[in-house]
């Protein structure tokens, strides 16, 4: 029954995954389908990342009371139902209503995955390269869900093999045992930690990075399909939404790679700020560059670049405290750093009704570049 706790904490992420990258992996097949434009998109990943911030602050103190079982179980049906009614919505509000429930039932997953995996993995010694390993099943997410996309004539049916595919996982919720360790948020116990600089410094870590990883995941294939398009090429859809997967295999790659770095924890802040300018210099090539070759350059370099902020920022951060806070200073730093996927990705699409993608993407330069100095900040910090 451990082996299933494993798997139910790394399928979380997984599904996580799927949540975060859906709607930018079916973008212009919804905009055509719906009648919808660059706005509408970002209007529904604003959607899908602000119910997430809310729903993260509730679902805390759930998994405190009820346990892991009961929020997983639910979090596999939310996510089935939602990518189901996605893949037979025929109009925005359906649209948006699936967005969301994605966004309630990611954060079961992502409370169940991302509390469950440094104590599950690595006897729970090395929080940072526990939390790399568990989410390069994320990036394996982040993978699969373009290919299966670009796999299928109609996305409503993609959309439907996936939500079925869901069904697999809540049946290992089912079956696996789960340990008892305190892992909600805690409304009285987020005053006393809101007051402590790591968790501060980690929120502004994590809206920076989650704002980055977001805007990604939602304009990658619609900023290709251009780059494309220009180039005369006439399967621009498929060939934009392999390049989105070649993001994902980025991010899982150097994820697994992370994981590999013994006391990973120890170092973790100086990867941060090499991962941030890299990826800052990344970007800014994809929004100067003609040439889509260049582009996808980019893309390789920004996924290997993002693959273990995330992990490292939870890793370093729950590295200063007890294991019995984790569930609350992750229910703090993941419900504030929401806030960067919710708005900037819905302004990348604001500024697209009156230029191109390629062209609105500065605002996440600018994210990189504020990644960076909150980074020197994190290091800054006096050790446990």
């Amino acid at each position: 029954m451990k082996k299933l706790t494993a798997i139910v904490a790394l399928s979380s992420v997984f599904t996580l995954a799927i949540c975060f990258v859906i709607i930018g992996a079916v973008s212009i097949e919804l905009k055509t389908a719906l009648g919808i434009g660059n706005s509408e998109i970002g209007t529904l990943v604003l959607t899908l990342f602000l119910t997430a911030c809310v729903t993260q602050l509730i679902i805390g103190p759930l998994v405190d009371k009820f346990g892991h079982k009961p929020i997983a179980i639910t979090g596999f049906i939310i996510c089935s139902l939602s990518i189901f009614l996605l893949g037979l919505a025929t109009n925005f509000k359906l649209a948006l209503v699936a967005a969301f429930l994605l966004g309630a039932g990611a954060m079961c997953v992502n409370t169940v995955g991302n509390t469950l995996i440094p104590v599950v993995l690595f006897g729970g010694n090395d929080p940072a390269r526990a939390s790399n390993f568990g989410n390069g099943f994320f990036g394996l997410g982040l993978i699969l869900t373009p290919l299966i996309i670009s796999a299928f004539v109609k996305y409503n049916n993609a959309l439907f093999c996936i939500g079925a595919s869901l069904l697999i996982f809540l049946l290992f919720s089912f079956l696996a045992s789960y340990p008892k360790v305190s892992t909600g948020f805690k409304f009285s116990m987020a005053i006393k930690l809101l007051g402590k600089t790591p968790v501060v410094i980690a929120a502004l870590a994590l809206t920076c990075y989650i704002s980055l990883e977001s805007t990604m995941n939602t304009w990658i294939k619609s900023l290709m399909a251009e780059l494309f398009k220009s180039s005369g090429n006439s399967n621009f859809l498929t060939h934009a939404g392999f390049v989105l997967s070649l993001f994902g295999v980025c991010m899982m790659l150097g994820r697994f790679l992370s994981s590999a770095v013994k006391n990973l924890t120890k170092i973790g802040v100086n990867v941060i700020a090499i991962a941030s300018l890299a990826s800052m210099l990344a970007i800014i090539l994809m929004i100067v560059t003609k040439s889509y070759v260049l582009a996808i350059m980019a893309v390789i370099l920004i996924g290997f670049s993002f693959a273990p902020i995330f992990p490292i920022i939870v890793g370093v951060t729950f590295a200063r405290f007890e294991a019995s806070l984790y569930g609350s200073i992750f229910g703090i730093i993941f419900s504030i750093g929401l806030l960067g996927g919710t708005f900037v990705p819905q302004y990348v699409g604001y500024l697209a009704k009156e230029k191109t993608i390629q062209q609105s993407l500065w605002i996440a330069v600018v994210m990189a570049g504020l990644l960076f100095v909150v980074s020197l900040a994190m290091g800054k910090l006096k050790p446990k």
